[in-house]
């Protein structure tokens, strides 16, 4: 016997629109619903009712604020400090491949929590203050300079961050009058800790020759020079 094919049309087809070819009382004959009732008794069976999920313990509210609310989307992960390069280490001569003081030589002096490095000119020689810098954007070189007779226990990120002032509505005057208005001056705690370090590390400079000079000379690439074929 041939395996039967499954229906595509309805079994009360429709012959005009709301009307349909056979009863209700043909078609429960049809369905043979008249065999399942006999079989249970006179009735339809029923099915146990499935348990409801349990409600949570906060019901949503009914109605929302009229105003957005803002909530933190920042997710708090632990900060893994980046690892350091084994070309460099403390007293490696660095040169800058990017920022204000791009292709200038500076000594590194130690990694801060943050993963940054700590680098001074020092400023006397080249004119580069201590700041940090990502290791990512320097080239470290075979020469080194010792710098066991420089302190920096007390150099950490707190050191570099900007205080966070307000800002005020400036009126009409004040707005054309922008320019003319004076820099800040450098605080005089900043310069002492900078000539703090840079006094132990120019006497550590002076003792070999030609350094200052290497250090107060900035690089840069000239034609027919090839970077990877660079020994620095």
């Amino acid at each position: 016997m041939a395996p039967r094919e499954p229906r595509t049309s309805s079994r009360n087809p429709e012959l005009v629109r709301g009307i349909r070819k056979f009863s209700r009382g043909k078609m429960y004959h049809r369905r043979g619903l008249w065999a399942i009732k006999e079989k249970n008794g006179g009735v339809f069976p029923t099915h146990k009712p499935q348990p409801k999920p349990e409600k949570p313990a906060e019901k949503r509210p009914k109605y929302y604020p009229t105003e957005d609310v803002k909530t933190s989307t920042r997710k708090q992960r632990k900060h893994n400090p980046t690892k350091l390069r084994a070309s460099i280490t403390p007293g490696t001569v660095l040169i800058l491949l990017a920022g204000r003081f791009m292709g200038k030589r500076v000594v590194f002096l130690k990694q801060m929590p943050s993963g940054l490095l700590l680098v001074t000119g020092p400023f006397k020689i080249n004119g580069v203050p201590l700041r940090r810098v990502n290791q990512v954007y320097v080239i470290a070189t075979s020469t080194k300079v010792d710098i066991s007779g420089v302190n920096v226990d007390k150099f950490d990120d707190r050191y570099f961050m900007k205080e966070k002032q307000r800002k005020k509505k400036k009126t009409e005057g004040e707005f054309f009058e922008a320019d003319k208005e004076e820099k800040k001056a450098l605080p005089q705690e900043k310069k002492d800790a900078q000539k703090a370090v840079d006094t132990p590390l120019l006497k550590a400079v002076d003792a070999v020759a030609d350094l200052r000079a290497y250090l107060g000379a900035r690089f840069s690439l000239k034609d027919g020079m090839k970077p990877h074929e660079l020994k620095f």
